[in-house]
């Protein structure tokens, strides 16, 4: 047996090593990264078809949709995406996300790629759909500031498909918020709880000044929980052409939860107001909501469900011309076929108040519409 002082001094060896690596872990866990890891690249091309049971309607068209507007076969995007967030080592951010693609042509800012007498369908299926530089001053804990084009801080989903839960987008996407902005941001977290951000925008999906009077965009991040993260944002200024006195503005609500096991829920809110928009004269208004669940069966196979309702109280954001209401439900199957490769099947059955859906060329003869889409994505990063 080991006398005990040569037990003690096997045991403060064993320490000291175990101290060693463990001090050397963290070294290395603490070591800064790179330039080059400090790049993020992200990049997919995703194509689809989307079949709808009605008869014959205007030009093979789905009511109310965006980027699954077509019926048959669409090519919708192939994206290209580099980025780089300030950090302490190297202050200095960038990015750019070029873009391609028949979904590209519903994303264009008035002003690149499209003027405002355009049409989706006669511009080009090529878009610049991020460009901004950004800077952290060493003002506190450190003030970021963006500028350029970005995506608005505003709604749930996002342009990019693999980033959503389904594949066809929410009428609050669509109708409720806008997609893109130009302007200047700037970013200070309070803790790594809370962060605000704020600034000067010159509008909806805008890149030229329509009016002289720049508008406003911000949010308030909070996040309680671990698992929890909350978002109130707001857009407020003119968007008409030539007018710096009818404000419109939306406020915006999002949260997502993952605290339950292989489960993620979500959920958003948007109201919105714009003066003197209303066809009859008046304040034109819009809300709606939408929640989201979705549960992780293995690490392949996927199903979520979103449901959701949106009031277009004037017909002014879904160009219907008077009020309707409108909601959705839509399950989505996703599978990760091969590494990058995912296919997804979805239902979706959209409900109106008032007849909102054609099945003839002849108008909007229906309340309903169902549609089956197979969407196939592969990401590259």
């Amino acid at each position: 047996m080991m006398p005990f002082r040569q037990c003690g001094v096997v045991a403060v060896l064993v320490a000291t090593v175990a101290s060693a690596a463990f001090a050397q872990e963290k070294k290395e866990e603490a070591e800064p990264k790179t330039l080059l890891e400090e790049i993020t690249w992200f990049a997919y091309v995703e194509n689809s078809a989307v079949f709808n049971p009605r008869g014959k309607a205007t030009e093979g068209t789905n009511e109310l949709r965006l980027y699954d507007v077509d019926r048959g076969y669409t090519f919708n995007m192939a994206e290209l995406s580099v980025k780089k967030d300030p950090s302490d080592r190297y202050p200095f951010g960038f990015g750019l996300v070029i873009t391609g693609g028949e979904d590209v042509q519903f994303n264009h800012a008035i002003g690149i790629f499209r003027s405002a007498d355009d049409a989706p369908a006669d511009t080009e299926k090529f878009d610049l759909q991020e460009a901004y530089l950004a800077y952290r001053l060493p003002v506190g804990g450190g003030l970021t500031l963006k500028g350029g084009k970005f995506v608005t801080l505003l709604g749930y989903e996002v342009i990019e498909s693999p980033n959503n839960l389904n594949f066809s987008r929410s009428f609050l996407f669509t109708f409720a918020i806008p997609l893109t902005h130009v302007g200047l941001l700037g970013s200070y977290s309070f803790s790594d709880a809370l962060s605000v951000t704020a600034g000067p925008i010159l509008g909806w999906d805008v890149a030229t000044d329509r009016n002289g009077a720049p508008s406003g965009i911000g949010q308030v991040a909070y996040t309680p929980l671990k698992d929890l993260t909350t978002s109130l944002n707001f857009i407020v200024g003119p968007e008409k052409v030539g007018d710096t006195t009818n404000i419109r503005w939306v406020i915006d609500l999002v949260a997502n939860y993952t605290g339950i096991k292989q489960t993620t829920l979500g959920f958003n809110f948007d109201y919105g107001r714009e003066q003197d928009a209303a066809p009859g004269g008046g304040d034109a208004a819009w809300w709606g909501v939408a929640a989201y669940a979705a549960y992780d069966w293995t690490e392949q196979l996927r199903t979520a469900a979103r449901v959701e309702y949106f009031r277009d109280a004037d017909g002014v954001r879904t160009g219907f011309g008077s009020d309707v209401g409108v909601w959705e439900a839509t399950a989505t199957v996703q599978y990760k076929i091969w590494k990058g490769l995912v296919g997804r099947l979805e239902y979706r059955h959209d409900q109106a108040d008032e007849r909102a859906f054609r099945v003839t060329e002849s108008g909007p003869t229906r309340k309903s519409q169902d549609t089956l889409a197979i969407a196939l994505y592969y990401s590259f990063f």
